[in-house]
């Protein structure tokens, strides 16, 4: 009994001294929001998965298409609207709405978003998504010099799946 209780011991002691576990830190978007700390200056670049409710705008919004240099316009573009949030959207909501309530989403190649669906339905009503990326990419250092701050509290998703409920 005295060795599988010294062995129980030594696995705990050893896990314990291992540190975290590997792999990308979680958070809340709500905890990201509510922050006084910028994103960009609370995670750097730093590989997170954030869990929320993932909305998106592609037909109302009349943002620009991310200026002249096509290699940053990926990030600094206004249109369409992708979101967290920390809450589940109810009924109809504007681009705007999104903006001050959400956690701006962007991605280089545009794809590791769920389809669009209608707000409250879908994908993006069923269940909060867990989104892995970071955020103060290398290109925020190009963006206009109006939204060098927004694209680096842009979060750059490199994928996404359903949240463990």
């Amino acid at each position: 009994m005295v060795g599988i209780g010294a062995l129980i011991f030594g696995i705990l002691l050893l896990s314990w001294l291992g540190g975290e576990p590997a792999g990308p830190q979680q958070v809340g978007v709500a905890d990201l929001l509510a922050s006084r700390t910028s994103p960009s200056a609370r995670f750097g670049s730093r590989e997170l998965e954030v869990a929320g409710w993932y909305a998106a705008i592609t037909t109302e919004c009349n943002g620009d298409t991310g200026g002249a240099d096509p290699t940053v316009s990926w990030l600094q573009r206004e249109c369409p609207v992708r979101v967290l949030l920390p809450q589940q959207p109810a009924g109809s909501v504007s681009a705007a709405q999104l903006l001050r309530d959400g956690l701006r989403l962007a991605a280089p190649n545009g794809e590791p978003f769920p389809p669009p669906t209608a707000l409250g339905s879908g994908t993006a009503g069923l269940e909060q998504l867990l989104f892995t990326g970071h955020f103060d990419d290398p290109a925020a250092s190009k963006c206009i010099p109006d939204r060098e701050q927004t694209c680096r509290n842009t979060f750059v998703v490199s994928g996404y799946t359903g949240l463990i409920r």
